[in-house]
């Protein structure tokens, strides 16, 4: 196992020392060595050891010692000792202390790889596990922002679902309108506000992977399932345990799928690919989609079954056009969120006449849309207030009609003329982010061919 940890050797044999050196470093290992307790706790906390590889019986003083001053200093580097007492009061009173491990003299080489090499590993999937949960308090200390009348009564349906634990729970919308948000909130309320210590919170999108792969991925797989199946895997449901399992896209999956995630629904087991045995399973399924199910239904695109079973709790979350008293708060908090960021703390707010233009605009992109404008003018603007000419040309304009239409429904060219160029990459961004990126959806909704398109996204460099 070749690795970059770092391992501190204190022995008074030299003979030890070289040996062990030798094979830590062809093993990969940043090796340091003394022979010696002198000056040793300030050699340990300058170089930072992943492992200590201490002597219990060093010429000037007594490893047990060394190791209980380790502890007491809060040194975070793992202990092993080493020591040619065959009985177990060494190595007892050393574990007691805190010792990782201990290696009895003369050493199995073998041995020693092995020992380091769980440890290091060990250590590994702590700090994973440290960095994740603080990636996730950070996620779901976010609340819902917004106060119109539809969030406030889409959150006391979310505290309803949460009171009863709902097993299973729909979620669709238009793309960018926050899904993925309120699937975190629902997790947080029904797994993490009760106490709970770490939850997991598992996320795949249906779209991004071939049938077979999602299947493994989700279900996991036994050893020797298929050719590459090496080794067996769990699957998401699995690994969702004691938490919520997110499914973004779940339009995309084939009829295949569609029926085993059915089975799991109502089951609530799975069983791994090449696998007999049903293994429980406790977790909270959470299932989005920007398409309208009962269209593909109604098509047979997507199982009737299945979407009943979906469909018996359900959240629909609006696009921010239906709720534009939300759309002024949103802004102030994207605007204080990246003025932090960016450290652009000299802006204060928006003018009286660019609020009112955020207002109004139709947002296809939603609040995902909205994000990335604040973010553009808090990068590029320096004034102290967002007037309207700093926001995009294409906020504020009337939407572009047939010219048949009666001159007061007709686009109206702005006085100080448009960027047309500009205005063509948004239309086509905005088209790619409602289609999810799919080029064949966004042309139709252009009114181009799909040429044309990939022609348009390959000039202004959108690939």
């Amino acid at each position: 196992m070749k690795t970059s940890a770092k391992v501190f050797l204190i022995d008074d044999d030299a003979l030890i020392i070289s040996t062990l050196s030798k094979v830590l470093k062809n093993e990969g290992y940043d090796v340091r060595t003394a022979t010696s307790a002198r000056d040793i706790i300030s050699k340990i906390t300058s170089w930072s050891p992943n492992v200590v590889m201490l002597d219990v019986r060093l010429p000037d003083r007594n490893g047990i010692e060394i190791l209980e001053e380790i502890v007491q200093k809060g040194i975070s580097a793992q202990v092993v000792m080493l020591t040619a007492d065959d009985t177990a009061e060494s190595a007892v009173k050393a574990m007691k202390l805190g010792a990782a491990d201990y290696l009895t003299k003369p050493f199995n080489i073998d041995e020693v790889k092995i020992v380091l090499g769980k440890i290091v590993e060990k250590e590994k999937l702590r700090e994973e596990v440290s960095y994740l949960r603080k990636v996730s308090s950070e996620l779901f200390e976010r609340d819902i922002i917004g106060g119109s009348s539809v969030i406030r009564e889409l959150l006391a349906k979310i505290e309803k679902m949460a009171e009863a634990s709902v097993s299973t729970i729909l979620i669709t919308g238009e793309s960018g309108t926050g899904k993925e948000l309120f699937a975190r909130h629902i997790h947080r309320l029904l797994h993490t506000s009760a106490g709970t210590e770490f939850a997991p919170f598992t996320r795949i999108n249906c779209a991004a992977l071939p049938e077979s792969l999602l299947e493994s991925e989700l279900f996991g797989y036994e050893k020797g399932a298929f050719t590459d199946a090496r080794t067996e895997k769990k699957g998401l449901f699995e690994m969702s345990q004691g938490g919520s399992i997110l499914l973004d896209e779940i339009g995309e999956m084939k009829q295949n799928l569609q029926s085993k995630l059915l089975r799991v629904l109502e089951e609530r087991t799975v069983r791994r690919v090449g696998g007999s045995e049903e293994l429980p399973i406790n977790a909270t399924v959470i299932v989005t989609t920007n398409r309208s199910l009962p269209d593909m239904v109604e098509k047979g695109e997507f199982r009737m079954d299945l979407f009943y079973r979906l469909n018996a709790f359900s959240l629909v979350i609006p696009p921010l056009r239906e709720r534009r008293e939300d759309i002024p708060v949103l802004a102030g908090h994207f605007l204080t969120y990246f003025s932090s960021k960016y450290n652009k703390k000299v802006i204060k707010g928006f003018s009286p006449e660019a609020e009112q233009l955020l207002a109004s605009h139709d947002w296809p992109g939603n609040v995902r849309e909205l994000k990335n404008v604040i973010e553009r003018i808090v990068v590029l603007e320096s004034g102290d207030t967002i007037l309207p000419e700093h926001l995009p040309k294409e906020i504020g304009m009337k939407p572009a009609l047939p010219a048949s239409g009666s001159g007061a429904d007709r686009f109206i060219l702005p006085g100080e003329g448009i960027f047309l160029d500009a205005v063509e990459k948004n239309l086509i961004i905005q088209a790619l982010e409602r289609a999810g990126h799919n080029k064949a959806q966004a042309a139709k909704l252009l009114g181009i061919s799909y040429d044309t398109l990939r022609y348009q996204v390959k000039k202004f460099g959108l690939e």
